[in-house]
């Protein structure tokens, strides 16, 4: 689990273009905000703070918050990605000088209103697919179906696979493959506004939070 923490931590590593900044990197059981080590970003990246909370039966279940190097286009964007196991919530706020501190990241607002849209659900290890023909049901601003795929292979090796119900803020941000500490890291996710139809998006770093979560719980 150290070592799926620590990954967190390094999930931005894409070139922006104009700046560097030096920011705080950590990640802790928790809320925010953590501290830690400063690095240099690669250029274009901001100082971002991250928090995530994580439900199950509508008990918080556990609580993480990071500190990193972000895409400029993450900031302000908080998500939410629900599923029959539950629901990840992430809130997200950055800052934009050397060693700079972030205000406390905010969440979208609670919402147990269906919004019309119905996708399969299901989480499965070991397995690029899951289909149980088990459905949820949408809420609030979570409008896409969404499917990820997660791998690790190294020292802790992993293969998982989520389907469920997420906002467009965590289908649109990017793609990434990571190699670190002997662990190579590969997170894809496809989202579409209905059960099928399914176009290719690609989200690294709040993906991998919710595959934190799912991989302590399932």
């Amino acid at each position: 689990m150290e070592t799926y923490l620590r990954l967190l931590c390094v999930l931005s590593t894409l070139a922006g273009t104009g700046y560097t900044l030096s920011c705080t990197v950590c990640l802790v059981q928790g809320p925010p905000l953590c501290t830690g080590n400063n690095v240099t970003c690669p250029l274009g990246r901001v100082c971002g703070a991250t928090h995530t909370i994580n439900m199950e039966g509508g008990v918080k279940k556990s609580e993480m918050s990071g500190r990193s190097c972000v895409k400029e286009s993450q900031c302000g964007h908080p998500g939410s990605f629900s599923s029959t196991n539950g629901k990840s919530r992430k809130g997200i706020s950055c800052c934009y000088s050397d060693n700079c501190t972030q205000t406390q990241p905010e969440f979208l607002p609670e919402s147990d209103t269906p919004n019309g849209l119905t996708c399969p659900s299901c989480t499965a290890n070991g397995t690029r697919w899951c289909d149980t023909g088990v459905t949820i049901k949408c809420t609030g601003q979570e409008t896409k179906c969404i499917t990820q795929y997660s791998k690790m292979t190294g020292t802790v090796s992993s293969e998982l696979i989520l389907r469920g119900c997420a906002t467009p803020s965590i289908c649109s941000i990017g793609n990434e493959s990571v190699l670190t500490d002997g662990i190579s890291v590969e997170v894809q996710i496809t989202c579409s506004g209905s059960s099928a139809g399914l176009h290719h998006h690609f989200h690294p770093a709040a993906a991998f939070l919710m595959s934190m979560w799912f991989l302590m719980t399932v």
